[in-house]
């Protein structure tokens, strides 16, 4: 496993993955160049570890560009991914607040640049600017309502209903066939790993959808979604 901290960017460099993002988007243009000014630019490539469970590396780390996974894996070498982070999402708040170093993975799932705080720097910014930690603990309370949202779905919830969930909460766009097309942004293991399945389960489901009329896979990642009304009736089971 190899771990890259790329080469350090200037401050101008981290302007627009600083105003991009939640956490700092209250602040005033001069301030977010005083944030920038101490954030670390990293480049990742595809399938790169920024840091695991044992490495014990605590930073706040921002998504500019590209995504990375977050997850865990048990001593069975099984892998449950947490969460999927995109451009503007960040990561690492809980471990700064909490002072417990992750016990997750953060890996690249294509290739990705971030924008990375050390916590001593992270602890003074908050010091001048409350707002950033005012975010970070709605942030956290967002992400406990979705993990508890998530648990029951997996407790009470069959596969099929929470993949016509993940399906309609995906990006779509209106198709030729007045349809919405969506693209996975995963591969089927790891959609498989986000809903707590098998890909095997998840090929079975998207076949049996198919079957229905209820959604059209095209080539690569692309679906259809052709009965709307249906996925959502699958999902009342949530």
């Amino acid at each position: 496993m190899h771990t890259s901290i790329a080469t350090e960017k200037s401050a101008g460099a981290n302007e627009l993955c600083v105003s991009r993002v939640p956490l700092f988007q209250s602040l005033s243009y001069e301030q977010q160049l005083e944030v920038a000014g101490v954030a670390h630019a990293i480049h990742l490539d595809r399938a790169e570890v920024f840091y695991s469970a044992a490495s014990n590396n605590s930073q706040l780390l921002v998504v500019h560009t590209g995504r990375v996974k977050i997850s865990l894996t048990n001593s069975n070498g099984h892998e449950q991914i947490i969460r999927v982070l995109g451009p503007g999402d960040f990561f690492g708040e809980s471990a700064f607040l909490t002072g417990i170093s992750p016990e997750n993975d953060a890996t690249a799932l294509e290739d990705a640049q971030l924008c990375v705080f050390r916590h001593a720097d992270l602890a003074q910014l908050i010091q001048r600017h409350a707002s950033i930690g005012l975010c970070m603990l709605q942030d956290v309370s967002r992400r406990l309502g979705e993990t508890e949202s998530r648990l029951a779905a997996v407790i009470s919830a069959d596969v099929s209903s929470r993949l016509a969930d993940y399906l309609l909460s995906l990006p779509a766009v209106a198709s030729a066939e007045r349809a919405l097309e969506v693209v996975l942004p995963l591969a089927k293991k790891d959609i498989a790993s986000l809903l707590d399945t098998t890909p095997e389960s998840i090929s079975r489901q998207l076949r049996s959808l198919s079957e229905a009329r209820v959604i059209v896979q095209g080539r690569g990642n692309r679906i259809t979604l052709l009965d709307i009304d249906a996925l959502s009736e699958l999902t009342n089971a949530l």
